[in-house]
């Protein structure tokens, strides 16, 4: 048998389903779309779910893929075994009522025996214990023996989930030697050792369940298979495991490169470099598709796989950033099937540059902290950090617990992990239960996707704004989790949705906010305050009647409010010109993370890592303002994905293309693919102010933006704000900078005049210390009460007394508003004798109702009860001439 490398598996996969009649898609971004079930991509069929629902109809009954794929619900023991990985590719193919089990089932064989050349003798197929009809095919037309055909129940080969369509499932083994196996007598396909791998896996989608275990057959039965490309390649080339697969060995043996070591050599090194060949794969597919580190989501997921992979990059001793140079032998190994990989590598790098030099600061901090914990515990005589100051630890500050456990057993001490895992649990619960409840689609079933499949929406508001068609659904008004019922009509001041086979109306989407207008009929008006995207490429318009009444199946005639559309176009068309700017300004780095457009102003979301200063702002917006001027024509072409990514046109991150997509260029300047409505040349745009940017993320920065009527608008505001000022000021506009410096000069000398005058007064409250001062082992002790000093006052008092006494301890107490400040002081003489300001304020604070304390020669506090400072007083000098003695 030819031992074929992962990019020739995957290829031969996708030809020979090809041959089969199957079209052949492009794996889907790992972000899901319009998918609230899942955080990432976890399974080949997961994007496929609106074909197998009906919600949406496939481009062909007949599908395959090689989908992406992202698990990391046992991401703890990655890198301990090598059966486990955050990453991995899911081979596929799929019916939509279309071919069923005896094709699935002969295709799979074929594949695996004839076209990659796996040993029929070492396959062993099983089957669920009551499909018969499976067991009959493996058995009577296949040719398989009876006694090697496995049954096992539901928990091993019944595909379900929840309630939704579910079905039996056919997993074919693959007997890999006794080498591999556990050697016990009953070895067998299902056994937990590694002899027996499952490589593919039927899935029969032929039931509709109700979740309680009653099931009624599907009148459109489909298929589902998966079988995993690793998989598939460790059995093709008789390794180990995925780690020596060809394309992870390379990845595996750069990682020891990086590090100096020797795969299996040391358990303990082969773990790291397990855990870093996975989760540097995963990280960078997940930032190819757009997804970025963050605190929460799936940012999160990517920042904890960043962190682990460096966190072990340091427990092998590699010094400095490494993760980027590791991924570019991910994109090497993988552009074949995945050019993304490369044409965002750039990105990619930044990316990876930047997050792993934050967890290098972090790291740092989250050992500060533990070293205070650690002095805590040492204080309180105990041996075990509590659970929740370990999952503070983690969630907080990045540290992981086995690194926050490992660092205390060198110590003696051991971490409350049941504790954690109670508080990891409560976040996972509570993360939980802020999602939507979940169902087969990650939704409740609403009554949008109750909307008959052939019923869709054709959008021409690209070339007008006026349209007529014909209502084809009528709902009530819907909450906010899409809840209404079908309605026959709509009368005076009902609120609900219309959706017509034809509209002019843009629906939000890419950033663009939804049209608003008015849709008529010969009986009744409804005002569209709201256009959403529906599944299935309908386009709900959400509004209320204001007149008269509108029915299902009438005529009706579509207008788009004329300004706010122009206005919108304005912003969506100066976005583009901006992130051209920007790219220009900052560098290629600059990726858009988001953008909003409406009919008042823009705000566009990229990747930058630091503050844009005003010289670039500016650079920016004139940039942006030439090209307006210039008068640009802006073309939009519809063209072949292919055809467009050649142009060199500018594709946004997770976002989903057809195979057909807009271009739209203004001339050679700008040239992204974009879905939504632009002006028709620049100089429409007329005008653009930036009026802010900030920090939104790491690693994110926001603009917002005006344009057209808008700009004009914002400086008629500033010229209005600027005579009232000048107004207030009695000057002119334009004096009304020298006007404010002169004011704040003044202000200044009055400050000035105001600090010296209470100097003055609290020494005048101090009287003569000099005799107040009680002489102990040549050290002058002086305790004082003032009254209406503040804290900063007494500061300067007690330096001034410092140099009248010479060697001395200060004790000031001041009532100021019914608050107590205290300040203790000594000088370089005193801490000599054992003097110390910080343990006196601990020792009187107390007594005032307060806490504070501070370093040896000076320190303060404050409190509460201003009845006890004389009490204080006494005991801060009986403390202090104890230090001394």
């Amino acid at each position: 048998m030819e031992k074929y490398g992962v990019n020739e598996l995957r290829k031969m996969f996708l030809e020979f389903m090809e041959s089969k009649g199957c079209l052949s898609m492009k794996s889907f971004s790992l972000v899901p779309h319009n998918d609230n079930s899942v955080l990432l991509i976890n399974a080949g069929m997961t994007p496929l779910k609106p074909y197998f629902t009906g919600a949406e109809v496939p481009p062909r009954k007949r599908v395959t893929t090689c989908q992406k794929c992202i698990r990391t619900g046992d991401i703890e023991n990655v890198g301990h075994t090598a059966r486990h990985g955050t990453f991995f590719e899911m081979l596929g193919n799929f019916s939509f009522g279309d071919y069923f089990k005896t094709e699935a089932i002969h295709w799979s064989w074929e594949f695996l025996t004839e076209t990659v050349g796996l040993d029929a003798d070492r396959l062993y197929p099983s089957v669920y214990l009551d499909d018969d009809e499976a067991f009959e095919i493996w058995n009577k037309e296949i040719g398989i023996p009876a006694d090697r055909i496995y049954k096992f129940g539901k928990e091993d080969n019944f595909w379900e989930h929840g309630a939704g369509p579910c079905g039996p499932c056919s997993e074919i083994y693959y007997d890999r030697g006794e080498k591999y196996g556990c050697g016990k007598p009953d070895c067998a396909p299902g056994c937990e050792c590694d002899r027996y791998m499952e490589i593919w896996n039927n899935v029969f989608t032929q039931f509709e369940g109700d979740g309680k275990g009653n099931y009624t057959p599907l009148a459109q039965k489909n298929i589902d298979t998966g079988m995993g490309l690793e998989r598939l390649a460790v059995a093709v080339q008789d390794v180990d495991s995925m780690f020596d697969i060809d394309t992870i060995k390379a990845l595996r043996d750069k990682v020891c490169e990086i590090a100096g070591v020797e795969y299996q050599k040391d358990a303990d090194i082969d773990v790291s470099v397990r855990i870093i060949t996975d989760h540097i794969r995963s990280a960078t597919f997940m930032i190819s598709d757009g997804i970025t580190p963050s605190n929460e989501g799936r940012g999160y997921v990517l920042r904890r796989l960043i962190r682990r992979a460096a966190r072990r990059g340091r427990m092998l001793g590699i010094q400095g950033a490494f993760l980027a140079d590791l991924a570019k032998t991910v994109a090497d190994t993988s552009k074949e099937g995945y050019p993304e990989l490369e044409d965002k590598f750039t990105f990619i790098h930044s990316v990876l540059s930047s997050e792993e030099a934050a967890f290098g600061k972090t790291i740092d901090q989250g050992l500060r902290i533990l070293s205070e914990r650690e002095a805590e515990m040492k204080a309180s005589g105990e041996t075990v950090l509590s659970g929740e100051r370990a999952f503070e630890l983690y969630d907080t500050y990045g540290f992981p617990l086995d690194l926050t456990r490992d660092i205390l057993e060198e110590k003696g001490c051991t971490v409350d992990e049941g504790g954690f895992n109670t508080c990891m649990q409560a976040q996972r619960e509570q993360a939980r239960n802020a999602r939507k409840k979940s169902n087969y689609m990650g939704a409740d079933a609403t009554v949008y996707d109750e909307i008959e499949s052939e019923i869709t929406s054709r959008f021409v508001g690209y070339e007008t704004l006026t349209a007529e068609s014909e209502i084809t659904v009528m709902t009530s008004k819907v909450d906010a989790d899409h809840h209404g019922e079908f309605v026959q009509a709509l009368a005076d001041g009902d609120e609900g949705t219309i959706i017509t086979a034809v509209t002019p109306f843009y629906a939000t989407m890419g950033g663009q906010v939804g049209d608003t207008g008015v849709i008529r009929t010969e009986s009744g008006a409804f005002e569209v305050k709201e256009t959403i995207s529906l599944r299935g490429g309908r386009v709900a318009h959400i509004g209320a009647v204001t007149g008269g009444m509108l029915t299902l199946g009438q005529k009706a005639e579509l207008s788009v409010t004329t300004e706010s559309r122009k206005n919108t176009e304005k912003n969506h068309s100066a976005t583009h010109l901006l992130q051209k700017a920007l790219k220009l300004v900052l560098g290629d780095h600059v990726e858009q993370k988001g953008s909003y457009v409406d009919s008042y102003r823009l705000r566009f979301d990229f990747v930058h890592f630091q503050a844009m200063t005003k010289d670039e702002i500016a650079q920016v917006e004139a940039i942006v303002n030439e090209k307006i001027a210039s008068a640009i024509p802006v073309r939009t072409d519809v063209m072949d994905i292919e055809e467009a990514k050649k142009t060199g046109a500018m594709a946004l991150f997770g976002e989903k293309y057809g195979d057909k997509v807009r271009v739209v260029s203004m001339g050679d300047f700008s040239r992204e693919f974009c879905g939504g409505t632009h002006v028709d040349n620049t100089n429409s745009i007329q005008a653009f102010k930036i009026i802010s940017e900030s920090g939104i993320a790491a690693g994110v920065r926001r603009i917002e933006a005006l344009t057209g009527p808008a700009v004009f608008a914002y400086y008629r505001n500033v010229e209005t704000v600027l005579a009232e000022a000048a107004s207030v000021l009695k000057s002119t506009p334009v004096d009304v900078p020298e006007k404010i410096r002169h004011l704040q000069a003044e202000l200044r000398a009055s400050r000035s005049e105001a600090e010296s005058l209470k100097a003055k007064a609290a020494q005048s409250a101090l009287g003569n210390v000099g005799d107040e001062a009680e002489e102990v082992k040549g050290v002058k002790i002086l305790c004082k009460k003032l009254d209406g000093v503040d804290a900063n006052e007494m500061r300067n008092l007690s330096d001034s007394l410092k140099e009248q006494l010479n060697d001395s301890i200060i004790v000031l107490a001041s009532s100021n508003n019914g608050k107590v400040n205290l300040l203790a002081a000594a000088s370089d003489g005193a801490l000599k004798k054992g003097a110390h300001a910080g343990n006196l304020i601990k020792g009187i604070a107390k007594i005032v109702g307060g806490g504070g304390g501070g370093r040896p020669n000076m320190a303060q506090a404050g409190g509460k009860d201003a009845s006890k400072i004389d009490e204080a007083l006494e005991e801060a000098k009986k403390l202090a001439k104890e230090q001394l003695s």
